[in-house]
């Protein structure tokens, strides 16, 4: 198995990281632009520059990095690693409970609790964080972060670069559109356009992103 260095040493560093060693990954170390001290007895190798000392075909990496709203630094990190030939892990928490006919691709971190069922697909670079729940058949599509206890029924479409704020809930085929929010405990009952923030209870539009 490959040893695997965290891009990032901040508080989603170290929960990804924790769950890379149960799935009995070793990690190398972690980068970042200054030493956060060792957590979990991982070591602070340097900024992401060191990366480069590390042959592409014996390493594997993980996205360290968070998102509160916006993605942007989370997928330009993602995007300017696979562009040098670098190849992202998936953490997968081993009490995440997954259907064996869920699509998983490259880069995917699924936290504690979260249930991902049957016929779902998703997207690169997406996290699906602690006690989120999605349904059968959606599309997550890449970049998404599905915050904790979101909840998203069957049949539903999040497009590329969209939040899923904590604990919201998305009713059976909702389209989601590109970088859209959905703010926490939402509850979406219709369509959300593109780049379009949304909130409350049914949720409204209250501004666009970006």
């Amino acid at each position: 198995m490959k040893r695997v260095i965290i891009l990032g040493g901040g508080d989603h560093a170290r929960i990804v990281a924790e769950v890379l060693m149960l799935q009995g990954y070793q990690v190398a170390g972690y980068t970042d632009v200054t030493d956060k001290g060792n957590f979990w007895g991982i070591r602070y190798l340097g900024d992401d520059s060191v990366v480069k000392t590390y042959s592409a075909e014996k390493i594997l990496l993980a996205n360290g990095l968070g998102s509160i709203g916006d993605n942007s630094r989370r997928k330009q990190l993602y995007l300017s690693f696979k562009e040098k030939g670098y190849s992202f892990v998936s953490a997968i928490h081993p009490n995440a409970v997954l259907s064996p006919h869920v699509i998983v691709e490259e880069g995917v971190q699924i936290m504690a609790g979260a249930v991902i069922q049957a016929g779902t697909k998703l997207g690169s670079n997406t996290i699906v964080n602690t006690r989120a729940s999605v349904d059968h058949d959606c599309v997550i599509e890449e970049h998404v972060h599905i915050a904790p206890g979101a909840t998203i029924s069957g049949g539903v479409t999040v497009r590329a670069d969209s939040h899923i704020g904590t604990g919201a809930v998305i009713i059976q085929g909702i389209v989601v559109g590109k970088s859209g929010i959905v703010g926490a405990g939402a509850v979406v009952i219709r369509d959300v356009p593109e780049q379009a923030k949304v909130v409350g209870v049914p949720a409204k539009r209250i501004g666009t992103c970006g």
